[in-house]
């Protein structure tokens, strides 16, 4: 099912730099996650399984990267 069929509730990142314009968004159900942009809410988010999701993000906080 796509993002725009079950209407996700988006979580924006913490991680934006201060800057309010320039963010990631994430939402996810219980078979995906979902990645937008929110300069551009309207236009198809990227989609990832839930396994390859939390690899990217542990790689993101391993002190190696």
């Amino acid at each position: 099912m796509s993002a725009q069929q079950i209407r996700p509730h988006w979580h924006r990142s913490s991680f934006s730099g201060g800057a309010e314009d320039n963010c990631v968004e994430v939402a996810y159900d219980d078979h995906e996650v979902w990645v937008r942009d929110s300069n551009a809410p309207n236009l198809p988010p990227l989609s990832f399984a839930h396994r390859p999701w939390q690899e990217f993000l542990a790689r993101l906080e391993s002190p190696t990267g």
